[in-house]
């Protein structure tokens, strides 16, 4: 239930009525209308660009047209007045009377509240995560599962038909190096002593298990066959390792996907990448020629030599790109191409990727190829996750001896927890560099964001265990709080946080509409502060205090506020996948 909806239905009834009368075009665009909080405090509840999104087609000054505007919206019977600011915005200051019925909204859908069915069932496909199987996660992979599994559940409770995919690179020159290392830990488990690790191979004791699970199934079979024959067992052994590997590392941060889809499954049998290559060529966007050399780098796999390209310039990217290597297999840009395509022909038109921000150079070639296969059929949003860096109390964290390279995400989580992780991995825009500091997440200050977002929900489930203490007969979590005398919440401090909770719906659409998870992180810090604010006030004011021995009404009226409060943090910390607590210690 949005809250708000009433009243950006009475702006539209308004122009319905100047385009009756001749002043707005009958054909004008509504659409970017908006009713939202004003920026500043004081300039009334809700403020509405209609003045400013109608003057052009009205011919008018927007000023002129919000006078016009203004008694109509002022009509409606929960709006106290209406004044205009500005170049022609209009702000509504609402009735009091109007803010208890948000309570009761809240405590009538429970944690449903702010949910909506906008997005009509659409098929949504987010494929995130999708590290190469090569080894465990880590904490680079961290930021993009846990921003893919927020949206996720973010764009489900909004009403959209979700897909969570993983898509597994297990073909290529990666997975080689994945057999080889593998085998060279297979022949450590039966005694040989390997020595270095040799350059070019992974190094990490993770792959020890590995080698002693193909001794024990192979014992020394493998050893007599050569490369050719023990190469594919081997991989096919790694990759299924590895993946369970993953699948755990993710579980300790309660994501797990849908769907894991194959690389190697679109080369064999009907070979999907080439189907997808000679899709392109039927289109006519694809020729042999020759590329210029990498520009301010080298780059040894570049050879000149004429290939197979896509004309991806036409469609909006730098260069145009190979679709085959020099062997005659298709190049990883072919494979990523053929993936969506793929899945387009599943049924999915709307196709969320999130990339690490070092992958941000292949965006504009995966756009071009879609757009030239698809034309306007798909919406393919990807969404860049900046790097993380890791720090305690300040100083970089050193890497992890058991990964060989790096911080894995079951160190992170082993320490911290995946609660507080996934909070803070949330509490910054996907695109904008990220600190964590084992430090600042574990201490208990209000510096913490999610420590002070938890201790809001933990206060408000304290106040409802007090009260049955001194209420026995109350029962905080029933239908009966709404029929409490809500009315008699009137202190500023008291609204502010009732507005604070009328504004939830709209946050939780914007924030599917924008795919962007940490604006339901960032508004529940907001509402927490909001919460602890009116808990502090309490404190030197007795007669603001929760619970009053001697006013039940007072009491039962606080109480819901407190219910409400708590649903509504537990819906939000729900969505980004953060299991809310009810006791601090």
């Amino acid at each position: 239930m949005d809250v708000f909806a009433p009243f950006h239905d009475a702006v539209l009834n308004a122009v319905a009525k100047l385009q009756d009368n001749g002043i707005v075009p009958a054909d004008a665009k509504l659409g970017a209308i908006t009713m939202e909080p004003p920026r500043e405090a004081g300039h009334g509840d809700l403020a509405t660009n209609a003045a400013m999104v109608l003057a052009k087609p009205a011919k008018a000054k927007p000023r002129d047209l919000a006078e016009k505007l203004l008694p109509l919206i002022e009509a409606h019977e929960d709006v106290e007045s209406v004044e205009i600011a500005g170049p022609g915005f209009l702000n509504l200051t609402l009735k009091q009377s109007f803010w208890p019925r948000v309570v009761r909204a809240v405590l009538k859908e429970g944690e449903a509240f702010g949910a909506s069915d906008t997005g009509a069932g659409q098929m949504v496909n987010v494929e995130y995560v999708s590290a190469n199987p090569t080894g465990p996660m880590h904490v680079g992979h961290c930021r993009g599962a846990v921003f893919g599994d927020a949206l996720a559940n973010l764009l489900s409770f909004t009403g959209h038909d979700v897909t969570c995919e993983y898509y597994v690179n297990d073909a290529g020159a990666q997975i080689d190096v994945l057999g080889r290392s593998a085998y060279l830990r297979y022949r450590e488990a039966l005694g040989e002593d390997i020595g270095e690790i040799p350059e070019g191979l992974y190094p990490g004791d993770y792959l020890k298990p590995l080698g002693a699970a193909l001794a024990a199934k192979y014992g020394d079979k493998l050893l007599k066959a050569d490369e050719s024959d023990w190469l594919p067992t081997v991989k096919l052994e790694a990759v299924d390792a590895m993946l369970a590997l993953i699948k755990d590392d993710l579980a300790q941060l309660g994501i797990s996907h849908d769907v894991f889809f194959s690389e190697r499954s679109m080369l064999e049998g009907e070979n999907l990448v080439m189907e997808t290559i000679a899709d392109l060529t039927e289109k006519g966007v694809v020729y042999e020629g020759r590329l210029p050399p990498p520009k301010g780098q080298v780059d040894e796999e570049w050879e000149d030599r004429e290939q197979l390209l896509f004309r991806s310039t036409e469609f909006g990217d730098d260069l145009d790109r190979a679709l085959l290597k020099s062997d005659g297999s298709p190049t990883y840009f072919a494979s990523d191409v053929a993936y969506h395509r793929e899945k387009f022909r599943r049924g999915f038109n709307t196709m969320i990727d999130v990339w690490g921000a070092d992958h941000s150079g292949h965006v504009k070639r995966m756009k071009a190829a879609l757009k030239a296969l698809l034309g306007e059929e798909v919406d393919l949003d990807i969404k860049l996750c900046q790097l993380v860096r890791l720090f305690r109390s300040g100083t970089p964290v050193k890497m992890s001896k058991r990964a060989g390279t790096f911080v894995t995400l079951r160190d992170v989580v082993d320490e911290v927890g995946s609660g507080p992780v996934r909070f803070m991995m949330l509490f910054r825009k996907n695109d904008a560099p990220l600190d964590f500091d084992f430090a600042k997440v574990t201490e208990q200050s209000r510096d913490n964001p999610v420590f002070y977002v938890q201790y809001a929900h933990a206060r408000a489930c304290s106040v409802l265990r007090n009260v049955r203490e001194v209420f026995p007969a109350l029962d905080p979590g029933g239908d009966a709080l709404g029929q409490a005398a809500i009315d008699l919440l009137n202190d500023e401090a008291e609204l502010t946080l009732i507005r604070r909770m009328a504004d939830y719906p709209r946050i939780v659409q914007q924030a599917a509409s924008a795919h962007e998870p940490h604006r339901i992180a960032f508004y529940l810090h907001d509402l927490a502060s909001d919460f602890h604010s009116l808990w502090n006030r309490g404190k030197d004011s007795p007669q603001l205090r929760f619970i009053h021995q001697n006013d039940p009404d007072l009491t039962n009226s606080r109480v819901a506020l407190v219910s409400a409060v708590k649903r509504i943090l537990s819906s939000g910390l729900g969505i980004l996948g953060v299991t809310p607590v009810e006791e601090l210690h």
